[in-house]
């Protein structure tokens, strides 16, 4: 029998679920991808990502939980306490067009084994699309999204000295993998990769396509000119590590007002910092054409740890990955 606490997490709609979910690799693509799959009239994406069924894992999402100001207890998302408002709020993000598929994606799910438990317990068979890109180029995209976004306090190299974690364990995609394959049947995962796309992304929608049972043809030649998510990033990095430093308070300010449990007061960012980061993004602007060198040695030492960390990884998958991406 399924514990109380694990069959809350079980839907008892399960026609309100998704069809699929586009589950990462975080980094990889799956913005893009996100866009073109919602351009298909017989499919119909959630806008935001939505993160639910790891939502209350600190690890996966320590910008989730919040103090609440009046009470001082930390607010968590735990469904637990009250399935239906959960429920609801995941359902209300699908518009449930008629005979639309209904997607979302969560970029958490792949390095997440909790996601891959609860989705696997659904009444609903889910697919899941995973699109990999080379393990080292993600994870020094990675450093530059947590770095623009005001997360990284440290350069790549003591990043990688201090907190590896924080960089390197979205692309421990081997192991990721199995947990997946050992819970979800084989047919309801398709795994791509980011370089096959970038190279030929008609091939590779087509391949999505048969696999979510959707009419390729639908397609005009410009839905499948889409590249979104493209990163700005700052003029200085010495300059928004040190503003990082300074204000490393935004967090989950930004997921406040979006989560189901919101605490019933929260502390308001103080004038001082809002006056500090607007100088900053003044002196310090962040656009398409800057860029942040990696230093080879880096990327060698990258390149050898992730060598040894995915060998295996086309049996997991039954799929030429490892010879693309090593020598």
């Amino acid at each position: 029998m399924i514990e109380s606490s694990h069959s809350s997490w079980i839907s008892d709609e399960p026609e309100k679920l998704p069809d699929f979910i586009i589950g990462g690799a975080m980094k990889s693509g799956t913005t893009t991808l996100h866009t073109i799959l919602h351009k298909h009239p017989d499919i119909d994406m959630a806008h935001e990502e939505l993160g639910f069924f790891d939502m209350d894992n600190l690890d996966q999402h320590p910008d989730f939980s919040f103090e609440d100001l009046k009470t001082g207890a930390l607010v968590t998302q735990d469904l637990t306490k009250d399935p239906e408002l959960f429920w609801n709020w995941y359902y209300s993000k699908f518009t449930n067009k008629q005979g639309c598929l209904k997607g979302e994606d969560s970029t958490t799910y792949l390095a997440s084994p909790i996601a891959a438990e609860r989705i696997a317990m659904q009444k609903k068979p889910i697919k899941l699309i995973f699109i990999l890109r080379h393990p080292t180029q993600r994870s020094i995209s990675n450093y530059k999204h947590l770095l623009k976004s005001g997360r990284a306090t440290r350069n790549l190299e003591r990043t990688l000295r201090d907190e590896p974690e924080k960089i390197i364990k979205r692309s421990q995609y081997k192991e990721q993998l199995e947990v997946y394959y050992d819970q979800i049947p084989a047919h309801l995962i398709k795994v791509v990769l980011f370089e096959d796309f970038i190279e030929d992304p008609q091939k590779i929608i087509k391949e999505l396509c048969e696999f979510l049972n959707v009419d390729f043809q639908k397609y005009s030649e410009a839905d499948l000119n889409v590249h979104s998510n493209k990163t700005k990033l700052p003029r200085s990095e010495f300059l928004q590590l040190k503003r990082n430093k300074i204000l490393n308070y935004f967090g989950n300010y930004r997921y406040v007002n979006f989560l189901p449990n919101k605490p019933s007061e929260q502390k308001r960012i103080p004038f001082s910092h809002k006056l500090i980061n607007k100088i900053h993004s003044w002196i310090n602007p962040k656009d398409f054409h800057y860029g942040i060198k990696t230093k080879p040695e880096t990327i060698a030492y990258l390149d050898a740890y992730f060598k040894k960390e995915l060998e295996g990884i086309d049996t997991i998958v039954q799929k030429e990955i490892y010879s693309k991406w090593f020598q």
